[in-house]
């Protein structure tokens, strides 16, 4: 099983995630971050740390998220990278908990 970064990272980009990770299983987009799911231990540790609550575990994954699952795994094998904490995008608070982000996500 893996965690599953959401549609509420989008636009939002924060890194406390990153920073607790053991295994540096994330990757990093120009507003997004994904968990690459053959990398992901399943530790939980990122979970309680996203301040916008955009992970999830697989099996708790929203319905109307699944398609994250898909995007985590293709995008965890094209984007570099990331394992230290950076400031989130500088309008992340403005973005925080709206839906409907999906056809912002860039590539």
């Amino acid at each position: 099983m893996t965690f599953v970064v959401g549609e509420d990272c989008i636009n939002c980009k924060h890194t406390d995630c990153v920073e607790v990770c053991p295994v540096d299983c994330f990757y990093e987009g120009p507003n997004f971050l994904v968990i690459h799911p053959d990398e992901c231990i399943d530790c939980a540790l990122c979970e309680p740390e996203c301040p916008v609550d955009a992970i999830f575990s697989e099996d708790e994954l929203p319905e109307d998220q699944a398609v994250f699952l898909e995007l985590n795994a293709e995008l965890a094998e094209v984007w570099p990278g990331i394992t230290e904490m950076t400031d989130g995008l500088p309008d992340s608070e403005e973005w925080a908990g709206k839906p409907n982000k999906l056809a912002l996500l860039q590539r």
